[in-house]
């Protein structure tokens, strides 16, 4: 039982690693999370949108925040690596944040759900979905979803294209969870067949159907059997 107790307290341990870097880190838009053990000791990669809060003025706050992490962890050697993010619309974890940072803010949940979809795919995403969940307009809980392009749920695709990202919105009437998915524009689903060697044949759009050239000049000589009015003469 030993190893599974030191797997246990492992895993336990990241999540609660998460949680508090997840507070720390919200001024800069926590973008998500990478543990590693090197010989050298842990590893921990942040991603943010906005870096420059996160290491404050000569690394003083990135450096409190490493003594933070193995004084309260029992980390060997933590050290800590943060990333900007280029993309923010399509990660998961900043666009939830986002999200549940306007309900707050009092947006009507349908309009906030349909924004960050739209926001989504004109980023390029194959595929996005919002799930919110929670009191949206009564004292009953239930869930809606905004969907848009191609989710996959299951699956070799799941794992290497699919990014989950999840969020609280506190309101006054309850807790919100957030929840966005999103599929990368890099996705190849396993459907996706393309050939080497054979090249798509093109096909030539229809003719338009446009009414019969006059002759040139025609529409230039004056009928002579021609009346005022239109008439012509027998």
């Amino acid at each position: 039982m030993a190893s599974e107790r030191k797997v246990i307290q492992e895993a336990t341990r990241r999540v609660l690693l998460k949680d508090f870097l997840v507070g720390e880190s919200a001024r800069a838009g926590f973008g998500g999370l990478d543990i590693q053990r090197t010989p050298m000791g842990t590893r921990v990669t942040l991603i943010c949108e906005r870096p420059g809060i996160l290491i404050g003025r000569r690394g003083e706050l990135i450096k409190q925040l490493t003594q933070d992490i193995k004084n309260r962890f029992d980390l060997d050697n933590p050290q800590i690596e943060v990333q900007e993010e280029r993309q923010p619309s399509l990660n998961a974890q900043l666009m939830a944040e986002k999200l549940a940072s306007t309900l707050e803010r009092g947006w009507h949940f349908r309009r906030a759900g349909h924004s960050t979809v739209r926001r989504i795919m004109e980023s390029g995403a194959r595929g996005c979905q919002v799930i919110l969940s929670g009191k949206l307009t009564g004292e009953r809980h239930r869930t809606e979803r905004f969907k848009a392009g191609t989710i996959k749920y299951c699956g070799e695709a799941v794992l290497l294209w699919m990014d989950k990202g999840f969020y609280q919105a506190r309101l006054k009437p309850g807790v919100i969870g957030v929840t966005v998915w999103i599929m990368k524009p890099t996705a190849k689903l396993p459907d996706e067949i393309h050939v080497k060697g054979v090249v798509a044949p093109v096909v030539a759009p229809p003719p338009e159907m446009l009414p019969p050239l006059e002759p040139a000049g025609a529409a230039l000589v004056p009928d002579p059997l021609a009346l005022p009015g239109g008439a012509t003469l027998p």
